[in-house]
């Protein structure tokens, strides 16, 4: 199968059948809508547009966010490999290895775990404070000694 080929394109006036058609037959196909309206200043503006951090996805209530358990395994091996002093190489092989993809589906590389460091920084006291970070501290600890 192919890359997939996305294009947004504003609109300059209403969506009509024929450009639809012409879309259509181009080989494009819509895979979303965005719709937006004027609201009162004075009311609340709504928008479903989140940026979900890494490690995170939207939970089903549609409200909070829930740890999103393979990207939050991705962390941990990542922060692992880090502080063993892997460089990001290493890192996008070991990732690769183990199965784990980016959340657009591609392999890992060392540009995509380096973009993986700002998140890991804002993760870093979850992470460090979590059950599993302490047993992989034991285990850490035990390989660097030897």
């Amino acid at each position: 199968m192919g890359q997939i080929e996305r294009v947004r394109e504003e609109l300059q006036g209403p969506l009509t059948d024929e450009e639809i058609r012409r879309k259509a037959q181009a080989g494009w196909k819509p895979v979303a809508v965005v719709w937006e309206r004027a609201v009162d200043t004075g009311a609340p503006v709504f928008s479903r547009e989140v940026d979900v951090p890494y490690g995170y996805k939207v939970a089903a209530d549609a409200i909070h966010l829930e740890v999103n358990n393979p990207e939050n395994d991705v962390l941990m091996l990542t922060m692992e490999l880090i502080v063993q002093d892997q460089r990001l190489s290493q890192i996008a092989a070991k990732l690769n290895e183990k199965g784990f993809r980016t959340r657009s589906g591609f392999l890992w590389n060392p540009a995509s775990v380096f973009e993986l460091l700002p998140r890991l920084i804002e993760a870093g006291p979850r992470i460090f404070t979590s059950e599993e970070w302490i047993e992989r501290r034991k285990r850490l600890g035990q390989l660097l000694t030897h």
